[in-house]
């Protein structure tokens, strides 16, 4: 049973339906509807949503994610000018885009991303944050990525090390964390941000562990959330951390 602090109520079916019809474009994908955020109501009623490119199909199998799982279809080259479509008529001034994990491309999608950005910042004012994937780790994949020049380039390390077997088996703790490493050293202006959940089975001092491995690889925005299974075919929540827990991640990510 849910704890009252995570308790909300039922998204309003016709807040998700209003924004989807005035997007208009059924193929553009949102990580709120592939991904099955349990926030989307309360997000979509405020026009916030976060885009997602490449498909809706990832070529990974991390154990938490509802994202379907694949081989997915070829990149559609009208994508970024629909991105762009969809964010000026819900006036947005700041656009978030993420993507599956494309390990079937040779570039992980990093070519595709950098035409999103450069699409989206031609409209004067708009800033951009990117959620990537690791791509493998390649530099020069991540390098087509920083010369668009968004403005925040988000890599989520999603859990602590020991759990990265049984959570995410096809990624890599230190490969993620030198990415985040690398675009500050490639970038210094662009901020860097990270997402970790728990829930998963981690300790408090595990999650203190990866706060201290981002604040070394120079990551500056960190965001901590409760894991929630998408459905009951995935892994059940170990914890419910409770809000004064979360306090006190904050109070330590900030020294």
């Amino acid at each position: 049973m849910l704890p009252g602090h995570l308790k909300k109520r039922v998204p309003k079916s016709a807040n998700i339906t209003k924004l989807r019809s005035f997007i208009d474009d059924p193929s553009l994908h949102t990580v709120c509807e592939s991904l099955k955020c349990p926030n989307i109501g309360e997000c979509f009623s405020c026009n916030s949503l976060t885009f997602m490119v490449m498909g809706n199909v990832c070529t990974r199998n991390c154990a938490f994610c509802g994202c379907d799982k694949g081989r997915p279809m070829p990149l559609d080259p009208t994508e970024p000018g629909r991105v762009r479509t969809a964010a000026e008529k819900l006036g947005l001034k700041y656009v978030v885009v993420t993507s599956v994990t494309r390990d079937d491309l040779p570039d992980g999608g990093a070519e595709h991303f950098a035409e999103v950005i450069k699409t989206l910042k031609d409209k004067n004012g708009v800033k951009v944050e990117v959620l990537i994937p690791d791509l493998k780790g390649s530099l020069p994949a991540l390098d087509r990525i920083i010369a668009a020049r968004p403005d925040v380039i988000n890599h989520n390390v999603e859990t602590v090390p020991r759990l990265y077997p049984s959570v995410r088996p096809q990624a890599d703790y230190p490969r993620s964390i030198g990415l985040l490493r690398s675009v500050k050293a490639l970038a210094p202006s662009i901020y860097t941000k990270s997402g970790i959940m728990v829930g998963l089975g981690e300790s408090d001092d595990e999650v203190i562990a990866v706060l201290r491995d981002l604040r070394a690889a120079g990551c500056e925005i960190v965001t901590i959330g409760q894991y929630l299974p998408p459905s009951k075919a995935h892994p059940e929540v170990s914890r419910y951390v409770e809000p004064e827990i979360f306090k006190w991640y904050g109070r330590v990510a900030g020294k």
